[in-house]
């Protein structure tokens, strides 16, 4: 399997530490009815990171890592859009300057791209510290797989994973596959390429059945008659994979978030079932 890696724009792209923000009195109103003032995106976050659990956390769309933005509207789509899940992101100011690190999703909405340094680093990082990222990844194409829209992922990320072809048809290792009806907050976006859309998790038995309460930050997931070529949509046997870029949430509608990295108009992806399919387990340091 190749891709068309040797037309492919390195770029820079580069943000700040985001301190998190809060609304009014911060109030969320959860499915259930109930008002909380929770914990939630942005800033530093310390004890959770790519291949820990993102489910029963206390706190709402949880961010792993460190949360980036900058303050004009215009820099911060593009970093956005071009920021790829795996591009490798410097530390170039304050007292963790040099360290080296890898974005592990991006977050729609608060506009947020996360990035995963070692806990050593996070420890002499503060808000505003400044972050380079080697934007890499975006209009990749799989040769002889060239309807198959691909987005969000850096090349040598991609090129670490097992994917075997057969009969035409890619397999891909994900840790489990969510039906469309599952797909929330985020439907009718017009790209999947400066965010995520969001696992619906206000159903306890539909939960249990897809090895939703199982899933780690990081984690490829497969979605069921979705089409992400444009922005996501129902289209039977249509097939998208993603990463798990943020956690669970009280919300309606809401849960972890998707960021898209592959999506077909029809079945010639196939998901194939592997616990250990997450990003941690493949990125390039």
């Amino acid at each position: 399997m190749k891709i068309n890696k040797n037309q492919l724009v390195m770029q820079s792209v580069q943000g700040r530490v985001h301190h998190p923000v809060m609304s009014g009195s911060g109030y969320r109103v959860g499915f259930d009815g109930w008002g909380r003032i929770p914990m939630a995106t942005g800033g530093i976050t310390y004890n959770y990171a790519i291949g820990d659990s993102c489910m029963n956390i206390m706190g709402d769309h949880i961010e792993p890592g460190v949360s980036m933005k900058n303050a004009d509207e215009r820099e911060n789509a593009a970093m956005m859009a071009f920021a790829c899940i795996g591009n490798q992101a410097k530390v170039i100011s304050g007292e963790a300057a040099g360290s080296i690190g890898y974005v592990t999703g991006k977050h729609g909405g608060i506009d947020h791209v996360m990035v995963y340094y070692p806990r050593a680093v996070l420890d002499k990082m503060n808000i505003d510290d400044k972050i380079l990222i080697r934007a890499y990844g975006q209009g990749m194409k799989i040769i002889g797989h060239e309807d198959i829209q691909m987005m969000n992922i850096d090349p040598d990320l991609f090129e670490q994973l097992p994917i075997q072809e057969q009969g035409g048809i890619l397999e891909v290792p994900v840790v489990t596959s969510i039906p469309a009806c599952l797909m929330g907050s985020g439907l009718g976006s017009s790209t999947m390429m400066n965010g995520d859309y969001d696992i619906m998790t206000q159903d306890k038995e539909a939960n249990a059945k897809y090895g939703i309460n199982e899933l780690k930050f990081g984690d490829f997931v497969l979605i069921e008659d979705h089409d992400n070529h444009n922005g996501p949509h129902y289209l039977k046997g249509a097939v998208s994979i993603g990463v798990i870029v943020h956690s669970d949430s009280y919300t309606s509608g809401h849960g972890p978030g998707v960021t898209i990295i592959m999506s077909s108009k029809t079945s010639n992806i196939k998901g194939i079932k592997d616990a250990s399919a997450n990003i941690a387990n493949y990125l390039v340091k």
